[in-house]
């Protein structure tokens, strides 16, 4: 552990999912903003969020961005397609910037006619996506793919498994479907699999995009590029999920639900 490992973080930015799918956003991020402090809050004891009634959602966000805020977040980015979709309007009301995945993502698919939106089952059934991409006159196919989140969750992307499940979701898209939106920050880490199985198919994630409009929002700030974890669940499961998924978790802070 560094010596300054207790000292507080300077106007950090506070990142959250429901998981370790936001750690995607979490690297863009830190590459936007190589300047930044962040927070990054992976509520693993109840992950996944898409299979739950949108008010627990919406609670769970509310609770979350409470706490970071108590832990010094000057600006949140909710990091999480699920509850982007059911709870960014009531987190507007926090009196901080607060960026979502979802327009990003959306602005992203400007360019192709035929778009296709993959997600939780609350982030299909909000039409979040939906709404927004035939406002721009998109063609749109979409369909909730549930089984994605515990598949990246226990680590098995590169497992037949995997395979098997994702050739059933993909076996109704429709052959002249232009882009893909990922629609969940889970479901980056299938995107070789994916690319394998519709080849030619441009796969769209949140992460990149997302960064930039965060980028484009704040100062570089006055940190020193150190990020702090917190998560709800067991920190050594969560610190060796990240190392598989190519981020190292240095400091994993555990955090009781009683505490939210």
């Amino acid at each position: 552990m560094s010596p300054d490992a207790h000292a507080p973080l300077e106007q950090p930015i506070g990142v959250f999912d429901s998981g370790v799918g936001g750690l995607t956003v979490l690297e863009a991020l830190r590459r936007a903003l190589p300047g930044r402090d962040f927070l990054y809050f992976g509520d693993t004891a109840r992950v996944p969020y898409g299979s739950k009634p949108p008010e627990l959602v919406r609670r769970f966000a509310w609770e979350i961005s409470g706490f970071l805020l108590r832990q010094g977040a000057v600006a949140l980015v909710v990091a999480c397609n699920t509850a982007s979709s059911v709870a960014l309007a009531d987190l507007a009301r926090l009196g901080v910037p607060v960026t979502g995945v979802i327009d990003p993502a959306v602005a992203e698919a400007e360019r192709y006619g035929h778009v296709g939106v993959i997600g939780t089952r609350a982030t299909v059934a909000s039409g979040a996506y939906q709404s927004r991409l035939e406002a721009r006159g998109k063609r749109v196919w979409s369909l909730a793919t549930p089984l994605f989140v515990p598949i990246v969750e226990e680590g098995l992307w590169s497992d037949g498994v995997a395979e098997l499940v994702a050739r059933h979701y993909l076996e109704g898209a429709p052959d002249d479907l232009e882009a893909l939106i990922l629609g969940c920050t889970h479901y980056p880490y299938l995107k070789p699999l994916l690319e394998r199985l519709r080849p030619g198919l441009t796969l769209i994630d949140s992460a990149e995009p997302t960064a930039r409009a965060v980028a484009r929002s704040l100062p570089a700030g006055p940190g020193s590029g150190r990020v702090v974890h917190y998560v709800t669940g067991d920190p050594e499961a969560y610190r060796a999920l990240a190392a598989r998924l190519g981020v190292p978790a240095g400091e994993v802070r555990k955090v009781e639900l009683g505490a939210l």
